[in-house]
């Protein structure tokens, strides 16, 4: 099989200290937590920024290169920022597509709308259409976000227009509330749609965190682990870290016989730069 690529969504915008007393709010803390995934084995980091005060996911250019100019600085790490703006709010899209003036080698591209975080997470056709655009002009790769068999449906129709460039990268979205569950089933039922040429890495939201990672792992995918889609280490018992989740998936991997990717084994994978 091919070597295992492990990406850490270290924030998101949903998760607060209430409930995540370590999850990290100011870009020092994100960056912070991105050099641990780092460390620990992961060869992607999926960047989220917060306001520093609030904690609320906000999308702010100076933010992002707050976070992204260290990261360059001192890593190798493929980043990939997201253009998701935030479930429930209408930010205009130049908002949401405001990290694309940083180039990053991946953004991702939520390839249509769901009921997500109490709201509807809104991509409509015409934002998918510009955000496309964007990033084929920016040399950005989309990480294509499906959180239901339709997303997949349209990321290929968008394709065959030309709207997206082959060879097309997945990132299956799988166990929250609204979209399609998070079992094995879902996931087969899922790669069926995919092109020969196609990458593809998969999320366990909450309990399907683990689970998803294992799939992933023996169906020769990626897995992507973080405090962004699962608090929990163990049932009951919160992470400490982002890190923690990467050591797991890294001690897994070596007693499975995949080897885990480096950050240039994963532009290669994903044919980053192309």
């Amino acid at each position: 099989m091919e070597k295992v690529i492990i990406t850490a969504a270290v924030t998101g915008s949903r998760n607060m200290r209430d409930i995540v007393p370590n999850i990290p709010y100011t870009p020092e803390e994100i960056t912070q937590a991105c050099l641990e995934s780092y460390e620990a084995g992961a060869a992607i980091v999926h960047i989220h920024v917060r306001d520093p005060e609030t904690g609320k996911g906000i999308q702010d250019l100076e933010l992002y290169r707050q976070v992204v100019e260290p990261l360059r600085e001192k890593t190798d790490l493929v980043l990939c920022l997201t253009t998701s703006g935030i479930a429930g709010r209408n930010l205009p899209y130049e908002h949401r597509l405001v990290p694309l003036e940083l180039k990053p080698e991946l953004a991702s591209f939520d390839a249509g709308s769901i009921n997500l975080g109490g709201g509807v997470f809104s991509n409509p056709p015409d934002f998918l259409d510009v955000a496309a655009e964007k990033m084929i002009e920016a040399g950005v790769k989309p990480e294509i976000e499906v959180f239901d068999t339709g997303m997949i449906v349209t990321a290929l129709r968008m394709r065959d227009q030309g709207k997206l460039l082959d060879p097309l990268h997945f990132q299956f979205v799988l166990g929250t509330p609204w979209g399609a569950p998070a079992t094995p089933q879902t996931l087969l039922h899922m790669l069926e749609f995919l092109p020969s040429d196609a990458t593809w890495s998969v999320i366990g939201i909450g309990k399907g965190h683990l689970p998803m990672s294992m799939m992933g792992m023996i169906m020769g995918g990626h897995i992507r682990v973080g405090l962004e889609d699962n608090i929990y280490y163990s049932r009951g018992v919160l992470a400490d870290n982002n890190a923690q989740f990467v050591e797991r998936i890294v001690s897994l991997a070596r007693e499975y016989g995949r080897e885990v990717a480096t950050p240039e084994d994963a532009r290669e994978l994903l044919r980053l730069g192309n």
